[in-house]
C-alpha cells in the first residue's frame, strides 16, 4: 500500500482496497458482458436495444473509473487486466451463442441484477467498517444499477 495521509485506519483502508477492487472486477466483466450484447443483438427491438446496450456500458464505465480511483486513493491499487478481472468476476459468464434480443434483455438482466446485489451488500460493508464515503460512492453506483436493470427489464415482452 502507498503511504497517504488519509485518515482511514489503515486496516479499514486495506480492507475497502479490496472490497473495491473485487467489484472493480464485477463491473469491468458487467460493462464487457452490456458490450456483447450490444454488438450481437438481433431483433425486432435491434435499434432501441443497441442503443440502450451502448448507454448502459458507458455508464458502467464511468463507475469503473469512480471505483478504481478511490482503491488507489485509499493507498491501494486497482486491478483492471482481463486476467484479474477474470480470476475474481462474481458475476456469471454472459452466454455468447445468443443473437436474439429476448435472450440479451434476460441475460443482461440477470447480470444487472447481481451486480446490484453485490454492490448492495458492498454498501453494507463499506458502512460497517466505518468508510462512508466508499458507501456513498456504491450507494450512486447501486442508483444507476437498479435504474439499468429498470430500463433493461422494460423490454421483456411478458410480465412476471
Amino acid at each position: 500500500m502507498t503511504k497517504t495521509k488519509n485518515d482511514l485506519p489503515e486496516k479499514v483502508r486495506t480492507e475497502m482496497i479490496d472490497l473495491l477492487n473485487a467489484r472493480l472486477s464485477d463491473a469491468i466483466d458487467l460493462e464487457l458482458q452490456t458490450k456483447q450484447a450490444h454488438w450481437n443483438v438481433k431483433g425486432t427491438n435491434f435499434i432501441a436495444l443497441h442503443e440502450l446496450f451502448d448507454k448502459l456500458a458507458e455508464e458502467v464505465e464511468e463507475h469503473i473509473d469512480v471505483i478504481a480511483e478511490r482503491a488507489v486513493q485509499l493507498g491501494g491499487t486497482a486491478y483492471g487486466t482481463v486476467q484479474a478481472v477474470q480470476s475474481s468476476t462474481q458475476l456469471r459468464p454472459y452466454p455468447t451463442d445468443i443473437f436474439d434480443s429476448d435472450a440479451h434483455v434476460a441475460a443482461l438482466s440477470d447480470a444487472y441484477a447481481s451486480f446490484g446485489k453485490s454492490v448492495r451488500a458492498a454498501i453494507g460493508a463499506a458502512d460497517d467498517a466505518g468508510d462512508k464515503d466508499t458507501a456513498d460512492l456504491f450507494t450512486q453506483v447501486s442508483r444507476d444499477v437498479d435504474k439499468a436493470l429498470w430500463f433493461i427489464e422494460s423490454h421483456a415482452h411478458s410480465a412476471k
